[in-house]
């Protein structure tokens, strides 16, 4: 069983750690919304067709409905958004913010009516991280950093939000028992949503499948088969088989994993300042969590959003 374990493990690290890098390579000839829509259409319908045929019950009315909004709220407002703001922001700084998820789920639960309000040492984690994430994407007059756009950098900040609220929305949601028939129909949702966003802001306007290159075709069958279905199903089995405080390593290692693989694949620095900021987010995200588990030790480890 350890084996399996870390098999497991190992392919959520690595898969999720990339996924990233190859959303940065897919939107560069595909549009942003377009891609996350394919991808996660196409998902979504291999997962329900094999938990269907698996035996799992269809979802009802009331579950689609809660799919819907947990679907694009996590899909559209996350991984929508990721996907056009790595159009000019470093994948490895879209994967630090994004790591920062935890942190925004925390004030999510604080702000719902009846939610858990944060303990001193959460709310002092919760201010080291933010610093952290200033220091990532703040002005400064140093040159390390390179001039990203600020709207990208904001549509990561709003991604991470919209995530942390759809991951405490589903918590309480009526979604179905099965986390994969669960995670199907969010996806499937989820991707007709992103979908219909793509036509409306005019992503179809002179746009041509014959321009798409092979590395951004590439870039979504990785998504599609790896990001969304190998990563998704290791993490479900895992939560079944596995110690959860375990499990949440993934939530510290994917952001490293995406630094280190945009800095060999993708030719993106590491510098000082991304280095330092890496660290205080990570090391926050880490106290967080673990000061989580332990006021709930059957709380589970959120999904990131760039998986």
């Amino acid at each position: 069983m350890k084996v399996k374990v870390w098999i497991a493990l190992l392919a959520v690290y690595l898969v999720w750690g990339s996924t990233y890098l190859v959303i940065r390579f897919t939107v560069e000839t595909l549009p942003p919304f377009l891609a996350a829509g394919l991808r996660f259409l196409a998902s979504g319908v291999i997962l329900l067709a094999w938990r269907r045929a698996a035996g799992d019950p269809w979802p009802t009315r009331r579950q689609w409905r809660a799919a819907a909004l947990v679907g694009s709220l996590l899909l559209l407002g996350g991984n929508g958004l990721v996907s056009w703001a790595e159009r000019t922001v470093p994948s490895g700084v879209a994967a630090l913010v994004i790591g920062a998820v935890p942190m925004f789920m925390v004030l999510a639960e604080a702000l719902r009516p009846n939610g858990t309000r944060p303990a001193g040492g959460v709310v002092a984690g919760l201010a080291v991280g933010f610093a952290g994430i200033y220091l990532l994407v703040g002005p400064s007059e140093s040159t390390e950093l390179p001039p990203w756009e600020l709207p990208g950098l904001i549509a990561l900040l709003v991604a991470g939000l919209m995530w942390a609220i759809g991951s405490v929305l589903g918590r309480t949601s009526d979604l179905p028992q099965s986390a994969l028939m669960a995670t199907g129909a969010e996806m499937l949702v989820g991707g007709l949503a992103l979908l219909a966003a793509s036509l409306i802001i005019g992503e179809w306007r002179g746009f041509s499948f014959d321009r798409v290159s092979p590395d951004s075709w590439w870039g979504l069958a990785y998504l599609i088969a790896f990001g969304s279905m190998v990563g998704f199903v290791a993490y479900a089995w895992l939560l079944q088989n596995a110690p959860l405080p375990l499990v949440a390593t993934y939530a510290y290692v994917n952001p490293l994993v995406a630094l280190v693989l945009g800095n060999w694949f993708g030719q993106e620095p590491l510098t000082p300042r991304l280095l330092s900021a890496a660290a205080i987010i990570v090391g926050s995200v880490v106290f967080i969590n673990g000061a989580g588990r332990a006021r709930d030790p059957r709380k589970p480890a959120p999904l990131a959003v760039g998986e």
